[in-house]
């Protein structure tokens, strides 16, 4: 496999005022991460939000560090070339998709294998890529909004991509696709972020937890200290199977870290380096 290009962080300034840098994959294929400024946010439900579950409590101020994220869930050919990259814990599939498209979201990938994938990319480039943190994913979720939806108080079949056929609050029915779509088909928030409702669920790095009662408030990962491996893991996001209730911005699902569905994918998150900062 041809070397990467450049290892050399270059941010670039798109048209609304975004930071970001591209991760040349190879020649032709690259991984666009989205500076997410930092900030404090309320988690969770609020009080009396239609279709919220008792583990969406209580609602809790969370201060998020600066991270890049992937602009959309990673992709069938942006996986392919990362499972070319050397071992580095497990074997990967070069293709382990159901519904098949190099710009459709790669699913069938379970927790361990979207963290193998990190371990090989954060190799090959020499930064730190991991699955995100409940709380950034939420942020980045959210991107300033406090309505169930960053688009709003509800969805639609031109907003994302899910079981449209049923509706939340006053929303209509529309289409429902019953597969994934290409990544980016739909409109982004307002951090740029595109399919952050519907089209594959997104593991997260976190252990599963009933309630927020003892969450971290500084962005963190929350993970259990006996290291539990059948310890389930967070799932965000909703997905083209799920209802509209489930693509809220702080509905919470898990899976065992070994499952592998064809509604579920993953983005990823890259440290940014301090000097950036300072």
């Amino acid at each position: 496999m041809p070397d990467i290009p450049t290892r050399r962080l270059v941010l670039k300034e798109t048209t609304h005022q975004r930071q970001l840098f591209r991760e040349a994959l190879v020649e032709g294929i690259q991984l666009e991460m989205l500076l997410i400024p930092g900030g404090t946010f309320l988690m969770g439900s609020a009080d009396g939000e239609p279709g919220s579950y008792d583990d969406e409590y209580p609602q809790h101020d969370v201060t998020v560090p600066p991270v890049f994220m992937s602009r959309t869930p990673i992709t069938q050919a942006q996986w392919r070339l990362v499972a070319g990259y050397p071992q580095v814990n497990q074997d990967l599939t070069s293709d382990p998709s159901n519904f098949k498209g190099d710009n459709r979201p790669v699913e069938q990938v379970n927790w361990n294998e979207a963290q193998e994938f990190c371990a090989r990319l954060s190799a090959r480039t020499r930064r730190t890529y991991r699955l995100p943190t409940e709380a950034e994913w939420e942020y980045a979720c959210r991107a300033g909004t406090t309505t169930p939806f960053h688009f709003g108080e509800t969805l639609s079949d031109e907003l994302a991509n899910y079981r449209a056929r049923e509706t939340f609050g006053r929303g209509i029915p529309g289409e429902y696709r019953a597969e994934t779509t290409d990544v980016a088909s739909f409109p982004p928030n307002a951090f740029g972020l595109h399919d952050m409702h519907g089209n594959v669920y997104e593991w997260c790095e976190d252990d599963w937890h009933d309630n927020y009662d003892g969450a971290p408030k500084d962005g963190s990962a929350w993970l259990d200290k006996d290291v539990n491996k059948d310890k389930n893991k967070l799932l965000r996001g909703g997905s083209w199977y799920g209802d509209p209730g489930a693509c809220r911005s702080a509905y919470r699902n898990s899976r065992s870290r070994g499952d592998r569905f064809d509604f579920i994918g993953f983005r990823v998150c890259c440290v940014p380096p301090r000097a950036f900062f300072s």
